[in-house]
């Protein structure tokens, strides 16, 4: 690591820097002085300096001759985030050392446990290069438990201030006092922002402390022998769960198997293992197996199998018409398997529209200028974009799913592996799978073709043909399934899934686009109301880009 040996001198020297101006804040709040303020202030500006010189070295060796992995790209993020935050612990020793001016005597703070917070901090600060430059895992935990520790403390002697603060004593300097625990705390914030970007450069993705120990016990669930600096994080993108994903798999092993990694709020990846626990009786082998799974108090941790392959939308970008043709068909078979198989018959609400207005605030944040109000021109009413809204969850009403079927819940085609080797396709990420109207997915499919941002005609061709074929395949199984409100409902569905896709859409025409669509098909069904519901019929054009 030659290349960074001074890069290395220059964070131990601001580490030194930044140690003394936490050790000399703690002997102003021993025995406040303002000479001893003073000599904080100034080096202030020293440790700023010093952090811009790690950060230009940082940014000089990204954009110098000189060839750098991934790994040592990693490694330079990672020093420059360190230099900010250790500013950022000087910034608080400032202002705490400040602070002490507003107290109403000097041994105004004895009465408090302030000297565990600076033992933490600077017990922390003591191994941040060795944590850095070994890349020490061990190390870097130990830094961001600082956190935890100072939490713990802060809450303590918050606690004690309040009750004094309520007892009426001297609240000037008790509110003072709570600014410098305030500022203490935040030190272990930056902390543990160090430790985490020692985690980064080691693991090669960015990880938050939790997320670290839920992969660290759930690779050892599993059995993976090997540390974690010898493997290989990569995260997938791609998801808006809000969940963390990523592939693990041993460094630089050519056999070795890979897992899936996904981090996130206990209840979804609750729903997770249960969805795939009843894929595996419904369907064996078309969902991923589950190695391991970790629960804490709010979030979970699940291992997955990795499923080789490439999702459809990839098939999608393929030239390749056979391979194409296969992944299609093999689609439409599983789907009709699936549909047949869980098949229960008896009526059921519809409930696109709810689905819609629960999600279009989020639309109107991102587009506000679709939230048309209501407009009267003469004699004219038009209604506002809202009240359209909800006269189709009224319209809705009117019709019943004669069945339902386990859908996948978010059957987008980002979410279907095929796997032209074995001649199959799998499902993934199921937490939403439950029994329910087979148009959810069938609507979700089509719009998720047509929402992909890709306007070259070669790849339009294919999605729009595979929405031409789908839409085909779905007006069958209706009709042999007996489903006389196929197309009313498919319209409820198309609605909702083409106005809450803008949401994710930053181009303006194309949300627009995609926004009308979805508007011409209410207007649509609106205009339909009192004729019978069979008779209706969604446009064949409506999923169909034209790009010329």
């Amino acid at each position: 690591m030659h290349v960074f040996e001074g890069l290395e001198q220059k964070i131990q020297f601001m580490v030194l820097d930044v140690s003394k101006q936490v050790d000399d804040t703690l002997k102003i709040l021993i025995t406040p002085e303002e000479d001893a303020i003073e000599k904080v202030t100034a080096r202030d500006d020293y440790i700023d300096n010093f952090k811009s010189v790690i950060e230009n070295s940082c940014f000089s060796r990204l954009g110098s001759h000189i060839h750098l992995d991934k790994k040592g790209i990693d490694f330079i993020r990672a020093a420059n985030v360190i230099s900010n935050n250790l500013e950022r612990i000087s910034d608080f020793c400032v202002n705490i050392a400040n602070q002490t001016r507003y107290l109403s005597r000097k041994n105004f703070l004895d009465q408090y446990e302030y000297r565990p917070f600076f033992r933490q901090v600077l017990e922390a600060l003591d191994i941040v290069v060795r944590a850095l430059f070994h890349r020490d895992l061990s190390l870097a935990l130990r830094i961001c438990r600082a956190e935890f520790v100072l939490d713990k403390l802060y809450k303590h002697n918050f606690d004690k201030i309040i009750e004094q603060l309520q007892a009426g004593r001297e609240a000037h300097s008790l509110i003072t006092t709570l600014f410098i625990f305030r500022y203490l705390e935040r030190m272990g914030d930056a902390l543990l922002n160090i430790g985490e970007a020692v985690i980064f450069s080691v693991v090669g993705e960015k990880l938050k402390i939790n997320q670290y120990q839920a992969l660290r016990e759930s690779l050892d669930t599993l059995g993976f022998k090997l540390p974690l600096r010898d493997m290989d994080f990569e995260s997938i993108w791609g998801t808006r769960s809000g969940c963390r994903i990523g592939k693990v798999s041993n460094e630089g092993a050519s056999s070795a198997r890979g897992v899936i990694f996904k981090e996130g709020k206990l209840k979804k990846i609750l729903q997770e293992r249960a969805s795939i626990e009843l894929w595996e009786e419904i369907f064996p082998g078309l969902t991923p197996k589950v190695f391991g799974f970790q629960e804490g108090p709010d979030n979970a941790s699940i291992l997955l199998e990795f499923l080789t392959g490439c999702t459809f939308q990839e098939v999608l970008f393929n030239d390749d018409k056979e391979i194409l043709e296969n992944a299609f068909f093999l689609i439409q078979e599983t789907a009709a398997m699936i549909w047949q198989k869980t098949l229960k018959p008896g009526p059921r609400p519809s409930t696109f529209s709810a689905q819609l207005l629960s999600r279009v605030d989020d639309v109107f944040v991102v587009h506000p200028d679709l939230n048309a109000p209501d407009i009267r021109i003469c004699d004219l009413a038009l209604p506002s974009t809202s009240e359209i809204f909800e006269r189709l969850r009224e319209i809705e009403q009117e019709l019943k799913v004669p069945f339902t079927v386990f859908i996948h819940g978010d059957y987008n085609i980002n979410n279907i592996i095929y796997n032209q080797k074995e001649q199959r396709v799998y499902y993934i990420d199921v937490h939403r799978s439950k029994d329910d109207d087979y148009l959810q997915d069938l609507s979700v499919f089509l719009v998720s073709n047509f929402r992909v941002p890709i306007f070259e005609s070669s790849v339009r061709d294919n999605l729009n043909d595979a929405n031409r074929r789908f839409l085909h395949f779905g007006r069958q199984f209706a009709r042999e399934h007996g489903d006389p409100t196929f197309e009313a409902r498919l319209a409820f569905g198309l609605t909702r899934s083409f106005i809450t896709s803008t949401r994710f859409e930053l181009n303006p025409d194309f949300a627009h686009n995609m926004f009308s669509r979805g508007m011409y098909l209410a207007e649509k069904i609106i205009a339909h109301q009192g004729k019978p519901w069979e008779s209706f019929v969604v446009p064949k054009e409506i999923l169909r880009y034209n790009y010329f």
